[in-house]
């Protein structure tokens, strides 16, 4: 008798079906690992533009907030998240920095908002949308619109703030 080596066809249809069981249970948890990623990432660099606009009121001789590319130029933020066309794409995520404009009856104010570059299917960065103002409090919502504030009451409208 020979001794013959190496693997059936039927053992290596059996390795084969126990990966691809293996990469059906890895793969969906893998992918939402990195939208929960994408979406502390983000809530992070809101975190850091709210800072950002303190500190440069707080050392503007106006007292105005400033725009996105306002903040990278001051050195207050990063070039991705101050980038020059909004929205600035940062973490699978759309950026935008506005500051509105103060007159006799609106104190300085700002927006900043974040809107995931695709919300659906395999390939979504995010499920939730963000927004922020001079208030610090960070508001979410699912889906592909921010929450937004009116510009003179500053009520937000479209979510609920984080952590409640």
């Amino acid at each position: 008798m020979k001794n013959q080596k190496g693997f059936s066809l039927i053992e290596l249809l059996i390795v084969v079906v126990i990966i691809g069981i293996i990469a059906a249970i890895a793969i969906p948890n893998l992918l939402a690992s990195r939208r929960a990623a994408n979406e502390g990432s983000t809530v992070a660099s809101l975190r850091t533009v709210t800072g950002a606009q303190a500190t440069f009121q707080a050392t503007s001789p106006t007292g105005d907030f400033a725009s996105g590319t306002a903040l990278a130029t001051a050195g207050l933020i990063d070039t991705v998240l101050g980038c020059a066309t909004a929205p600035c794409a940062k973490s699978g995520y759309g950026v935008t920095i506005a500051a509105l404009v103060k007159d006799a009856t609106a104190p300085a104010r700002f927006n900043a908002s974040a809107v995931p570059q695709s919300s659906t299917g395999v390939g979504a960065t995010g499920t939730r949308s963000f927004y922020t103002n001079e208030s610090g409090v960070i508001y979410a919502v699912l889906g592909g619109t921010a929450p937004s504030a009116t510009a003179d009451t500053r009520v937000v409208s479209g979510g609920a703030p984080l952590n409640q």
